[in-house]
């Protein structure tokens, strides 16, 4: 089974709708297996002009003008929004693709956006619960059947009598609609919440050593809820920087603010041949997709270079 590549914008740092779309297109030209983008509403580094773009909305609109490529959040954070609300935001959408969307979605982590844009941000034992909440009423509006009622008494949300609409395209995910990625590093609650919910488990920017031992044990807690692990897809996401030689990669290593070597140690950078070589590492550990951060997203041209020097490869 090949390596999957998907492409993985941050757009939050300064990008346009049309950014993105341009971005899109070409990544669906190109044979990648998917865009997705992240779900923020304040840059990180830099000036962010000229300002963020909601994640759904941005989905919404690359569900009508691309045509095959998948699309998804790495991640939502289930601060933003109502999981009502967002259970018939991502159904709509993957019914205006055509069933093409992904849902990945985590507890948030980025207090300084919350408190810019007025957004509630509990402590971090509240957002997990709340979190957990939200996985399970997503999947339950989506999974109850036509004609029937959904409810739920939950510590922090209630739902009662609720027409469980719209549905989305897709029923493949593991409890039903659209597939979930769940992500992240923590030792106990995320394994479990993954083993429980999700269609595939993602571990960003982490070496080898961190990819094995985290895989282990969301193996070990899908197994003991007696789900098998290989139900599960397995990805890493590492930010990407491929040159045809050291003069391109250092350029665009300083595009994105970073350094060669430091990219070629911690992301996905170097010649064709090292990223190849480093993504097979990846594969031997078990991953099966690579989202490639691609934070440059004037330089077609890099992906361009995936596509024919990287992606044959695997």
């Amino acid at each position: 089974m090949a390596v999957e590549l998907r492409v993985f914008t941050e757009p939050q740092q300064g990008a346009t709708y049309d950014d993105l779309l341009a971005v899109a297109l070409e990544a669906e030209r190109l044979g990648f297996g998917a865009f997705f983008r992240s779900d923020h509403y304040l840059h990180m580094s830099g000036d962010g002009l000229p300002g963020s773009t909601d994640a759904w909305t941005t989905l919404a609109g690359l569900a009508r003008e691309t045509s095959t490529i998948r699309l998804g959040t790495m991640m939502t954070s289930a601060t933003f929004r109502h999981p009502g609300v967002l259970a018939i935001q991502v159904a709509q959408v993957d019914q205006m693709s055509g069933g093409r969307v992904e849902l990945g979605i985590g507890a948030g982590w980025f207090s300084q956006e919350h408190s810019a844009y007025g957004i509630p941000f509990p402590d971090t034992g509240e957002r997990f619960e709340r979190y957990a909440e939200q996985l399970e009423l997503v999947t339950g509006l989506w999974t109850t059947p036509v004609g029937g009622r959904y409810a739920f008494d939950g510590q922090h949300y209630q739902l009662s009598d609720s027409p469980a609409l719209p549905k989305p395209a897709q029923t493949e995910g593991h409890r039903g609609g659209v597939p979930l990625l769940i992500g992240g590093k923590g030792p106990k609650k995320t394994p479990a919440l993954a083993a429980q919910y999700a269609d595939e488990f993602n571990l960003p920017f982490v070496d080898e050593e961190f990819t094995a031992l985290q895989f282990g044990r969301v193996r070990r807690a899908a197994e003991e809820i007696g789900r098998d692990p290989e139900d599960l897809v397995w990805s890493n996401a590492l930010v990407l920087c491929v040159g045809e030689n050291e003069a391109e990669i250092a350029r665009r290593a300083a595009a994105i603010g970073r350094d060669a070597d430091e990219l070629r140690e911690n992301g996905l950078a170097g010649t064709p041949a090292e990223v190849v070589e480093k993504i097979k590492r990846f594969e031997a550990l078990g991953s099966q997709r690579i989202y490639l951060q691609t934070l440059d997203l004037t330089d077609l041209d890099h992906l361009r270079l995936v596509a024919a020097e990287v992606m044959p490869s695997l």
